[in-house]
């Protein structure tokens, strides 16, 4: 059958175009479970109140310790913003994050984090921490470490205050620590760099090997945690890679069985780079099965074991050699045609829901209606930067959505090193 146009055909018969994706509701739907989570009913997004204040102005020429953990890296500086707002860093530490040779204690873990920051942590009182786990954030901005991923082994560590025992491993007790995550700090990162410049609001996205977003909330809306003063505001981390109210496709919920935690994380599984490969894969045996392609490309695909983000990509983006393993199963010209359709359909598909996200959160702010202050859009991620016309078909989504009486005004940046960064202005958030 297959002929060109088939890969549309077939995606039009799951639903499974961006054009299936009516963006009112799924705002509409996003928006309300935002709400129902600041306010503590059943919600599928978390809305972690963060309890750091970022309309708040941040000290300059106090030295500060800024440490990024997450992933496989470690890193530690010094950090100071002039008067300027100029960053200086100095006395930078990379290191390996402790624990991913094998499993250590709780004692070890603490000690060769402490080992890093030691000679920092002299010269300053103190200490803003990226901490990119998933961690429950205190009123007094500690936090209890809720699980490791990305390999940690450190079982220990689990249900831990994270501040308060490097502080004690420190011998340190006296400093200041403030515990966030990559996201909060992202956001963070473009408010050290809009130094000098007027913005209404600000939203850090990332969109990585996951997604996530955050951005400021008044106090008076976030009414599962008593006692806030109504007059301030704070970071809320949405956790929005864990929406699930998401209207999911057969093809969606087929890939989703095959996930080590089937049910979870159904808006990330949909677009961020630790899923869309295979969700491309999962997709393209379908149309195998279902007699999209010649019988030659279809038995290949159906065998093939694996596709990352990359291979994905790298497909799409080359017209020669070096294409990844889908070009080893692909070699008839209409198959080509038919395989590239559905994968720029697949990423036409996740622009629009990073767009409805993204439109969503906007509009929450309730600010950006002057072009004189726009909302700043801090934005991370190789998936956001690197994926094959995501950045802009998302732009465009977001521009045709946001117009007449939802017209706002807003603007994007990137910050190199925006997780050290923003650990560093946690801290100096006065």
């Amino acid at each position: 059958m297959s002929a060109s146009g088939s890969g549309d055909k077939f995606l039009k018969e799951h639903g499974m175009r961006a054009a299936d994706i009516n963006i009112q509701h799924l705002i509409d739907v996003f928006t309300a479970e935002m709400i129902n989570g600041l306010e503590g009913k059943e919600s599928t997004l978390r809305m972690i109140p963060t309890y750091i204040e970022a309309d708040n102005k941040f000290l300059t020429g106090v030295p500060v310790v800024a440490v990024d953990a997450g992933g496989t890296n470690f890193r530690s500086a010094l950090v100071e913003f002039n008067t300027q707002g100029k960053l200086e860093i100095k006395n930078l530490v990379n290191s390996k994050m402790p624990g991913l040779e094998g499993e250590i204690s709780k004692d070890e873990f603490f000690n060769i984090i402490a080992d890093y920051v030691k000679s920092n942590a002299e010269l300053a009182d103190r200490i803003g921490f990226c901490f990119s786990y998933p961690t429950e954030i205190l009123p007094d901005k500690d936090g209890r470490l809720l699980q490791f991923c990305k390999e940690v082994q450190a079982p220990d560590v689990v249900g831990t205050l994270i501040g308060k025992n490097l502080l004690e491993t420190l011998g340190m007790k006296e400093k200041q620590i403030v515990l966030l995550n990559d996201t909060v700090a992202t956001l963070l990162a473009g408010k050290s760099a809009s130094f000098g410049h007027e913005y209404d609001s600000f939203i850090g996205f990332i969109l990585g090997t996951g997604t996530n977003t955050c951005y400021i909330e008044n106090n008076i809306n976030i009414r599962k945690v008593k006692n806030l003063d109504p007059s301030k505001s704070q970071i809320i981390n949405i956790e929005s890679g864990n929406f699930r109210k998401i209207q999911q496709t057969d093809l969606d919920m087929e890939f989703d069985m095959t996930t080590i935690n089937p049910g979870d994380y159904k808006f990330e599984k949909m677009l961020s780079g630790g899923y869309i490969g295979g969700l491309c894969l999962s997709t393209l045996k379908t149309a195998a099965r279902e007699e999209v392609f010649r019988k030659e490309t279809a038995t290949c695909l159906i065998e093939l074991a694996e596709l990352s983000s990359e291979d994905m990509n790298t497909y799409v983006l080359n017209s020669s050699s070096g294409r990844g393993p889908l070009a080893s199963c692909i070699i008839n010209n209409t198959d080509e045609e038919t395989c590239t359709e559905i994968i720029e359909c697949l990423i036409d598909r996740a622009a629009k829901l990073v767009a409805a996200n993204i439109a969503a959160v906007i509009l929450k702010t309730n600010k950006g209606k002057s072009s004189a202050r726009p909302i700043l859009i801090t934005i991370e991620g190789t998936t956001f930067y690197k994926l094959h016309n995501l950045k802009p078909l998302f732009e465009n989504y977001l521009k045709e959505y946001l117009k007449d009486d939802k017209l706002r005004y807003y603007e994007f940046t990137e910050v190199k090193m925006s997780s050290l960064i923003g650990a560093a202005l946690a801290a100096l958030i006065n």
